[in-house]
């Protein structure tokens, strides 16, 4: 099937039509095949419901990333040494030659039980990135490995989610920034103080409504936003462009500061039928 090119604004929107539609097949097929997920996890157990986000992904690398670089997203091809465990799975990984250039993490948070699964999600996020960073320290990931680590969650937009949240903490108070938090705003917070700390290079939620508003959504901050890790991750890719070219005849659309930065109008693949 052939392919056209759209602009970032329309790309995420049907990234985000796509995940809730791959959410119900998953669920749909659960179903059929007679197995009943606890909660809502026949909607994520199928494991591709963020395939449209990665291909945005693969989009901006392919744009910025060195000549032949590689992506890896087969779960055959994306685990990586750890520190504190032997491996870890990745959503994502590029490389170039055997240099590690970007792992990523795409996750999602809905409900009905967004206080276990927003838990669950930060325990996760944070414990990933300490075990990357230590890995990387101890040079698992080759002498001089400086890759790029983004985590990307998407949040349903819900009463559940958006509400001020009461937490209990009967011997010391908690950080005042979560108290009465709703879980998206605490979302937004663990992503900011990720890449404070340096965990992470970028982090982004984006909070997402489904039932009859599918395809709508909305950022909780700039720097917090899909647009700003992309941007971020484009801007390394190109850095290591540059670094591998110097010293060669580069093309002008080779050139790892051009428009490509932009997301103009024919930056992201696009399936026909979307067109």
């Amino acid at each position: 099937m052939g392919k056209s090119r759209t602009n970032f604004d329309r790309r995420l929107a049907l990234a985000v039509e796509a995940f809730w539609h791959g959410r119900e097949k998953a669920a749909e097929k659960q179903n059929a095949a007679g197995k009943l997920d606890q909660g809502n996890r026949g909607k994520v157990t199928g494991g591709k419901t963020l395939d449209s986000f990665r291909d945005m992904v693969v989009d901006v690398v392919k744009r910025n990333g060195p000549a032949e670089v590689v992506v890896h997203r087969n779960r055959a091809l994306v685990g990586l040494p750890g520190y504190f465990r032997p491996t870890k799975l990745w959503d994502l990984l590029v490389f170039h030659d055997d240099r590690l250039l970007a792992a990523l993490e795409l996750k999602s948070l809905c409900g009905p039980s967004f206080g276990n699964n927003a838990n669950n999600r930060c325990e996760e996020a944070l414990g990933s990135a300490y075990d990357f960073r230590k890995a990387q320290s101890e040079g698992l990931f080759g002498t001089g490995a400086a890759p790029f680590l983004g985590y990307f969650i998407l949040v349903e937009d819900a009463s559940g989610s958006r509400s001020p949240v009461q937490d209990r903490s009967p011997h010391f108070s908690t950080d005042p920034a979560f108290q009465g938090a709703s879980y998206q705003k605490r979302m937004m917070l663990l992503c900011e103080r990720m890449v404070q700390h340096q965990l992470y290079s970028s982090a982004a939620v984006l909070v997402a409504a489904g039932s009859n508003n599918v395809g709508k959504h909305s950022n909780l901050s700039p720097h917090t936003s899909f647009r700003s890790l992309l941007t971020k991750l484009a801007a390394h890719l190109s850095g290591e462009a540059e670094i591998l070219s110097r010293g060669k005849q580069l093309e002008e659309e080779q050139a790892p500061y051009g428009p490509a930065l932009g997301f103009d109008d024919d930056y992201f693949e696009l399936e026909a039928d979307n067109a």
